[in-house]
């Protein structure tokens, strides 16, 4: 069989030479025929230089298209090398490429997906808001495919070519994509510890912890909308539908009661509540209709 050990890049000039030195290294005591790709997502540095010269094949995106389309560009170009497993790594060194055989290990005992899981394994440093965030998604994910997964946010994984060819349609959010498309095909998936570092110098995903919580937050909003659209809009359907019963029923007693049935913009503010639940779960029915 043949790996592909696959790094998405962006301005990792520094970094990068060491990850693919200790891929190779450790991927050349393996049994099995490699190579190492980075997709350079526009760096402005001399990432893809410095990436050719440790070795590595490099495909570059004329500007920074962000890390989903450079998933999508480097499961395209493994597929085409001839890919039996994809290792998929980060540029910044934090995971170690001594867990590669992990991964390939769990592949071999016949799992598609295997995730490195950081929490299974030991952290050295994680801003604590990036790990609620972290926690957050996974319980997001563990709920959406019924199965409990530890490390939904994780870069480090391997998985078959059979995976691979899973569409990815996200922009935001492919690391549980590819969990949830893989899960619902019925590929087998597992977890495995893994060693994440401390990473050195600033993060690029995430500058600011507020605008990282933001952003995770608005994730998981999309990823319930585009895998779970009945429970998505059927619980947003319910914030308009119980006061505008809860105020019906009022009407209702005072009509009982004093044989009046109220103030005419009560009256409508109920019609509009009602109307307004009605076709929020009009669109979670057509969602469902539309992703199945």
């Amino acid at each position: 069989m043949k790996i592909v050990v696959s790094i998405p890049a962006y301005n990792e000039e520094k970094s990068l030479p060491k990850v693919i030195e200790e891929a190779q290294k450790v991927m050349k005591t393996t049994k099995y025929d490699f190579i190492i790709q980075v997709v350079d997502d526009g760096s402005t540095d001399k990432t893809a230089e410095v990436a050719k010269k440790a070795g590595a094949i490099v495909y570059s995106h004329p500007g920074n298209y962000g890390l989903a389309e450079s998933f999508r560009t480097e499961i395209h170009h493994a597929l085409a090398n001839k890919a039996d497993i994809i290792i998929h790594t980060d540029a910044d060194g934090q995971y170690q490429a001594t867990d590669i055989p992990k991964l390939i290990k769990g592949i071999e005992h016949g799992y598609d997906l295997v995730l490195g899981n950081r929490f299974k394994g030991k952290i050295e440093s994680m801003p604590i808001t990036k790990r609620l965030g972290n926690k957050a998604f996974s319980r997001a994910i563990s709920r959406i495919i019924g199965r409990k997964i530890g490390d939904a946010q994780t870069g480090f994984r391997a998985f078959t070519k059979e995976v691979a060819k899973l569409p990815i349609i996200s922009n935001h959010t492919y690391t549980q994509e590819q969990i949830i498309r893989a899960v619902r095909s019925k590929f087998k998936l597992a977890e495995v510890g893994v060693y994440f570092a401390k990473r050195d110098g600033k993060s690029r995903l995430m500058k600011n912890p507020l605008e990282y919580a933001f952003k995770a937050w608005i994730n998981i909003f999309r990823i319930y909308r585009d895998y779970e659209p009945l429970k998505f809009f059927g619980k947003i359907g319910l914030f308009f539908f119980i006061p505008a019963v809860a105020a019906g029923v009022w009407l209702l007693w005072l009509f009982s009661k004093f044989g009046v049935i109220g103030k005419t913009p009560t009256i409508m503010l109920v019609v509009l509540l009602m109307g307004i639940s009605v076709q929020i779960w009009l669109f979670g029915f057509l969602a469902d209709m539309q992703r199945k």
